[in-house]
């Protein structure tokens, strides 16, 4: 029979796995929680963690810092639901295009999507593809001739356009800019003569006539882009989508990522929340953590083999 030492240190441990703070003996949370952003997703990290404070009874603080390190300080983080991170796409996608030192799959706990921003396939008015059907024709016709204006390596605007070019079976040139801004200018002079962009940022010059939209790269359409339809109608296969999720640390007890879970969700599903997303050019998610875990390995899939395929690295 075990001694009465070895029950008490098996009955500590089970404690702790559900999240159970031994110091105090109250349960999760019984201290300060810190929501750790890359320095773009500060804002919506600093709207989560003024929701989820009231109901989980402690403060969140915001923690904002650059992408990678941001990444590395939940990775390395103690696994208590005290840390968590928000992060996009690029999170998952960076290991693929050159070595760094986490693992999206393995450091890492999904608790939710926490919103996606939908991208749209542009063209210079001057191109006279109105469809995507339209410009697949025109650029099998003229092989090397049209261009696309993207941002730096692994940037949407880059493996966006990569990823209809494999599929649609087309010869495009890639022309790099220092950022998708300075590509989105080059579109609207005629430089470059398609782009794949963030729909709310190209929305202005759609609407002046300065850009034209084609379709919409997600799977179901937006209503930040009302009526246009998905290039996947076109081009069956193409899913390509810019989320922002949250991570906990690997290991985190699976009751605390509920948790987490629960009250982010409960906040995203406010519809006052979906509306001021929409606002800044967002929609709303809230999923379970086992869709984000399920996304982000088909992602890796998808794009793994289109980095491999063409060869794409970063330096």
């Amino acid at each position: 029979m075990p001694s009465i030492s070895f029950r008490i240190s098996i009955y500590a441990i089970g404690l702790m796995l559900l999240g159970v703070g031994m110091a105090s003996g109250q349960p999760y949370p019984n201290k300060p929680i810190r929501v750790v952003t890359g320095n773009a997703n500060d804002f919506v990290g600093r709207q989560i963690a003024q929701a989820i404070s009231v109901p989980l009874g402690q403060p969140v603080i915001v923690d904002a810092r650059p992408i990678l390190l941001s990444i590395e300080t939940v990775a390395k983080a103690t696994p208590d639901g005290y840390t968590f991170l928000l992060a996009a796409g690029s999170f998952w996608i960076g290991p693929l295009l050159k070595k760094l030192s986490y693992d999206p799959v393995k450091d890492f706990s999904p608790i939710t999507i926490v919103s996606k921003y939908p991208l749209v396939l542009l063209v210079n008015p001057s191109v006279p593809a109105k469809t995507v059907g339209e410009l697949i024709a025109l650029a099998k016709a003229k092989p090397g001739a049209l261009n696309y204006g993207r941002g730096p390596t692994g940037a949407s605007s880059h493996l966006g356009p990569e990823l209809f070019k494999s599929l649609a079976g087309i010869n495009v040139v890639s022309v790099p800019y220092k950022g998708s801004a300075e590509a989105l200018n080059a579109l609207m002079i005629g430089e470059v003569q398609m782009m794949v962009n963030n729909a709310s940022t190209a929305e202005p010059f759609i609407r002046s006539g300065r850009l034209r939209a084609l379709a919409v790269t997600s799977t179901e359409p937006s209503p930040l882009a009302p009526g246009l339809p998905t290039l996947a109608a076109t081009l069956p296969g193409y899913v390509f989508e810019q989320l922002l999720g949250a991570f906990a640390t690997a290991g985190t007890p699976a009751v605390i990522v509920r948790r987490l879970n629960q009250e982010i969700v409960r906040f995203l599903h406010d519809p006052k929340v979906a509306e001021q997303f929409l606002k800044g050019g967002a929609e709303v998610v809230g999923s379970s953590p086992a869709e984000l875990s399920v996304y982000m390995k088909a992602d890796i899939a998808r794009m793994g083999k289109l980095i491999r395929e063409e060869g794409i690295h970063d330096e």
